[in-house]
C-alpha cells in the first residue's frame, strides 16, 4: 500500500473534487490518497464524490486553515460485483 498526496490548497470548488477523481483513477486498489484543501466547500463534495466512486474516506482532519482527507482506493472488483 502507498499513500499519494495530492496538495489542492488555494483551489475553489469545484477543482478540488474534479482533481480528487482524476486523481483517484491513476492509483491502486488498496492504495491511499492524501488531499490538502483550504476550500470549506470541499468538506461536503469530496464526501458526495466518494460515494458516487465507492471508494472509502478513512479520515478527515479539519483545522482553521486546511481540510485532509485520507481515501482508500476501493477494490474495483468487488464494487462491481456489489453493483449488480
Amino acid at each position: 500500500m502507498t499513500t499519494t498526496k495530492l496538495d489542492l490548497t488555494g483551489l475553489k470548488c469545484p477543482l478540488p473534487a474534479l482533481k480528487t477523481r482524476k486523481a483517484l483513477k491513476s492509483i491502486a486498489p488498496g492504495d491511499f490518497l492524501e488531499v490538502h484543501c483550504t476550500d470549506p466547500l470541499s468538506v461536503i463534495d469530496i464526501p458526495n464524490l466518494i460515494r458516487e466512486t465507492g471508494d472509502k474516506v478513512e479520515l478527515m482532519e479539519r483545522a482553521a486553515s486546511r481540510i485532509v482527507f485520507l481515501i482508500e482506493k476501493a477494490n474495483a472488483s468487488i464494487e462491481k460485483s456489489n453493483r449488480m
